[in-house]
């Protein structure tokens, strides 16, 4: 009679092997096809406006850094008048090159264009592809104050003119069509520090460099520095540009299923 328990105990265990290998080797798979995103945040905002976004990726396997920059959001206690735009771009740098972050896809919404294009001035040979999401695509030696609106000009100067470290935003309606977001938008909003507008950027064009760039625009949002970097986006075929009618500024927050399919497109 044939030892029928033996014959089980072969076959769980060859099953048992099986499953091992087919799970290394999908882990394996996923490893090769994961992402990772550096997520940079615009002016009054902080790491938490990525949340949904971030959300979403990371269910797909993808790693995500979201974090704030110095005097923002969950790092607004850092607040001072010695935060500038380079207190900024060093944020930027100094989380990929401590996590050891390489092949990143680069994300930079609005005033985050600029510490993002600093930054690349020295992790460029790290990133894999960028996208600016109604952001910034400022030129070597300009500054914040070159492109201020009415109001954030005047906030900046009564900031400063009361010895004020940080200026106040406008409410949450300027930046989302997510009504029912703008008491939870408005509560996690902070000063914005006065110093990173009046630095003039250096740059010597390594954003240009990146091999895979994407520019999106938000065109309810009126900023006619956004519209001219769409024009030249679309005018330069190493750009690939995308326009969201039906969203806000916040486009994370108004429209986060769209932004993460776009970037798990473009990354």
């Amino acid at each position: 009679m044939p030892d029928t328990s033996l014959t089980r105990r072969a076959a769980l265990g060859a099953a048992t092997v099986g499953a091992a290998t087919l799970g290394a080797t999908q882990a394996m798979a996923q490893a090769e096809t994961r992402k990772t995103f550096v997520l940079v945040h615009g002016a009054w905002h902080g790491g938490w406006c990525w949340r949904r976004v971030a959300d979403i990726l990371e269910s797909h396997g993808h790693k995500v850094y979201a974090q704030s920059l110095t005097g923002n959001g969950d790092r607004s206690h850092l607040l001072s008048k010695d935060v500038i735009l380079d207190t900024h771009i060093a944020d930027i740098v100094n989380l990929v090159t401590w996590e050891d972050l390489d092949g990143i896809c680069l994300v930079a919404h609005s005033y985050g264009g600029w510490p993002a294009s600093g930054a690349l001035e020295k992790i460029h040979d790290r990133v894999a592809s960028i996208v600016w999401l109604d952001a910034f695509k400022p030129e070597n030696g300009q500054r914040g104050t070159d492109f201020a609106s009415e109001f954030s000009r005047k906030a900046l100067e009564e900031a400063v003119a009361k010895g004020e470290p940080g200026r106040k935003g406008p409410p949450a309606k300027t930046f989302s069509f997510s009504a029912k977001d703008y008491a939870w938008i408005d509560s996690k909003l902070t000063l914005q520090p006065n110093g990173v507008a009046v630095q003039p950027i250096v740059l010597t064009g390594k954003r240009e460099t990146v091999a895979k760039k994407t520019y999106i625009r938000a065109p309810k949002y009126p900023q006619a520095a956004f519209d001219k970097a769409l024009a030249e986006s679309k005018a330069d075929p190493t750009w690939q540009t995308f326009v969201n009618e039906d969203t806000g500024h916040d486009v994370m927050i108004d429209q986060p299923q769209w932004l993460a399919d776009v970037l798990l497109k473009v990354s």
